[in-house]
């Protein structure tokens, strides 16, 4: 079970008596857990944001903690503080929830933007830095967080630093009528149905194994250079102020390398690309006033970017060759 198509199978698995739909969503986690990257999920409240990363989270296995962000939080809050001991008369460390392998920051728009840089160099480099000593997080690390549209009240914006450093952004979307019957019938017969339901399905050693075969997966150059297309269009874009960072491009790298993986292939195709273009570029990118004014919205533009950069063609290879192989070893 350490292919990463089996991995996502098996985590699918798990949550699915606890998650209806938002197969898009659990895909975006397991590529994020696969390419230690971390995904920012949006949506209003009551559609199961919090949930879905819960239960993703004890299916992983990994050690994990919640932060619920207010705006009365402070970075001690999340990365820890030393404690002064009046037995002992010395400082002793008290580590901040941020000292887990996946870190789930609830409602992250609701602290204010000094607490919200406290997660900037964890999230960058993995350490946090508490009175001048630096200090490393569990491996792997991963944060999931969550996040109200900033059109409510009560919110403050992600700063586009931060913003930059989710590998993925995902919008949990209010269930259609079928969906959300679903939703009803289930705990119509299971009322206290809820992520403390979901077990743990994959080891450490798994999830290692499957990791590496993810960095194993083949890109040709014409979909590098695909990638590079898509980019370049974001940042000549009319519609936009400020296009995709090269994180984005990074993005697009190690996230298309998973999706191909847990697709159960062993190279990158467009399509790959093609399907990651929002959750790579939505939360990256920023509208023109002009844009703003014309009511685009973002997900329109990305859609009129696809259309218009033209794709490799359907008779490339794709697949890594003999000759290539060789050649790379």
């Amino acid at each position: 079970m350490s292919s990463p198509e089996a991995l996502y199978e098996t985590l699918r698995e798990a949550v699915g008596d606890v998650i209806v739909g938002n197969e898009e969503v659990l895909e975006g986690l397991t590529i994020a857990l696969l390419t230690d990257g971390h995904l920012l999920l949006e949506g209003v409240p009551g559609v199961a944001k919090t949930t879905i990363a819960n239960a993703f989270a004890r299916a992983s296995g990994l050690s994990y903690s919640r932060i619920q962000m207010t705006p009365d939080m402070v970075p001690a809050d999340v990365v820890g503080t030393n404690v002064y001991q009046q037995a002992t008369g010395e400082f002793q460390l008290k580590k901040g929830p941020v000292f887990a392998n996946l870190v789930v920051a609830d409602e992250i728009n609701r602290a204010t933007p000094k607490t919200q840089s406290a997660l900037l160099e964890a999230m960058e480099e993995s350490t946090v830095t508490i009175d001048g000593d630096t200090l490393d997080l569990p491996a792997p690390f991963m944060v999931i967080a969550t996040q109200n549209p900033i059109e409510m009240e009560g919110v403050f914006e992600l700063p586009e630093a931060q913003r930059d450093r989710f590998q993925l952004k995902y919008t949990v979307e209010i269930p259609d009528r079928a969906g959300e019957r679903k939703v009803l019938d289930r705990f119509d017969t299971a009322p206290g149905l809820g992520p403390s339901a979901v077990e743990q399905v994959i080891e450490p050693e798994t999830l290692q194994h499957a990791s590496d075969a993810v960095s194993e997966v083949y890109i040709a150059e014409p979909v590098k250079e695909y990638i590079l297309d898509l980019v370049a269009a974001t940042r000549a874009s009319p519609m936009l102020q400020h296009g995709g960072s090269p994180r984005a491009t990074l993005a697009f790298l190690s996230a298309g390398k998973a999706r191909a993986a847990i697709q159960g292939r062993e190279y990158v195709i467009p399509d790959d690309i093609k399907s990651l273009a929002a959750p790579v570029l939505k939360h990256r990118v920023i509208r023109t006033t002009d844009a703003e004014l014309a009511d685009e919205s973002v997900s329109a533009i990305i859609d009129e970017i696809l259309a218009d950069v033209t794709p490799p063609s359907a008779d490339t290879t794709f697949a890594e060759t003999d000759e290539q192989a060789v050649a790379s070893e």
